[in-house]
């Protein structure tokens, strides 16, 4: 039969971290969903005009 695996008696394989990393770039979601489509029209465009 198989042997049990135990876990250390502590924090049972779980890791914290308590340092939150603040990023200097914040968008928001509209500017992103909107950054996205415009490169989706630019790209259809430039196939349609070049391809």
């Amino acid at each position: 039969m198989a042997d049990k695996i135990q876990m250390p008696s502590g924090m049972g394989g779980l890791v914290r971290y308590f340092d939150e990393y603040q990023s200097k770039i914040v968008m928001s979601p509209k500017f992103v969903v909107f950054l996205i489509a415009l490169v989706i029209i630019l790209e259809i465009g430039l196939h349609m005009f070049f391809a």
